[in-house]
């Protein structure tokens, strides 16, 4: 304060009373921003736990309970519920490696019982290991109960092998999107060719997350597909980005470290490319955290990503709500 000048009291009371009324606006607009719905596409039930050497369980994972407070501090009003399959000794799960999705996440019956107990907040996918032979009719089994979606698919398979195409067929028969993971030397093999199923299965809607799908959004990626996590400029005309735009039926997936680095690593790039596919990007979390509300959370992180680089409110809404809402049928 300038000695010199000294505030009158009249003064005083309109600055303070102009101050409370900003931070008054703030506030409001800010509860405004919180409670506009979310759609979240990508969660897991008994995520988090660790595994012993023979991927036994011996660290809890969050609770059912946890889950429930996690999506309701990120102010998430739907989320869908992405089983594991099968737990199996095969080289699809890599030997067991990626039983659980590589984790401790639970099966068909754990996603479809918390869903029921919370009808309207919670719903459910179905999935299975692609190469067993009942795979097919247990996926079908669930989608007839009720899943909104195939996956998450999150094994060691080619993406155009008579199993996967299989699947293929019964989500485009029951109308359900099928979300595959892309894991470069891990999950899912040749997404330089996967364009093939995109063009065989026109009426199939795939999603697509994880390291090699967001890697490939940055064309020099293809230099080396092993860099799972790149940083800094992103070079335009990777894969990802050019099956976004050619075909209709292939949407992605925000979730993870992965999409949340993928949306930060180069603003610049990264608003028009949300303009440029603002009808075919969709918000999932897949963090296994248990506070939902700070930097803890990928989730959150990503929401709040999407709302600072999002090129309009509209479009922002689209990534956090309508796309999903459409594509799930919600």
């Amino acid at each position: 304060m300038n000695a010199s000048h000294p505030v009158s009291r009249r003064d005083f009371l309109l600055k303070s009373a102009c101050a409370a009324a900003g931070a008054a606006l703030v506030a409001s607009a800010g509860a405004a921003e919180s409670s506009e719905p979310i759609i979240d596409i990508h969660q897991h039930c008994h995520y988090g736990g660790k595994r012993d050497a023979q991927f036994h369980q011996i660290g809890p994972a969050r609770t059912d309970e946890e889950l429930v407070a996690h999506q309701r501090a990120m102010n998430v009003s739907k989320t869908i519920l992405l089983p594991a399959g099968a737990p199996v000794l095969r080289p699809s799960t890599h030997a067991g490696f990626s039983n659980g999705l590589e984790g401790t996440c639970a099966g068909n019956e754990s996603c479809m019982a918390l869903a029921g107990a919370h009808p309207g907040e919670f719903y459910f996918g179905s999935n299975e290991v692609p190469d067993l032979e009942v795979a097919p009719a247990t996926i079908e089994q669930y989608l007839k109960k009720g899943a909104l979606c195939i996956g998450e698919q999150k094994f060691g398979v080619e993406c155009d092998s008579p199993q996967m195409e299989a699947l293929y067929r019964l989500a485009a028969a029951y109308q359900v999107p099928i979300l595959m993971h892309w894991q470069y030397g891990s999950y899912n093999y040749g997404f330089d060719r996967f364009y093939k199923m995109l063009e065989r299965h026109p009426k199939t809607n795939f999603v697509g997350h994880a390291q090699t799908f967001w890697a490939h959004i940055d064309k020099d990626c293809q230099d080396d597909p092993r860099n799972l996590y790149p940083r800094g400029k992103i070079t335009p005309g990777g894969w990802t980005d050019r099956y976004l735009s050619d075909y209709p039926n292939f949407f992605a997936d925000l979730s993870a470290d992965s999409g949340h680095n993928a949306l930060t690593r180069d603003p610049e790039f990264t608003r028009p490319f949300l303009a440029r596919h603002q009808d075919k990007l969709i918000f999932g979390s897949d963090c296994s955290d248990k506070s939902g509300h700070d930097e803890t959370c990928t989730g959150w992180m990503t929401i709040r990503s999407v709302r600072e680089l999002a090129p309009s409110h509209s479009i922002e809404r689209k990534l956090l709500y309508e796309n999903a809402k459409r594509l799930y049928r919600l």
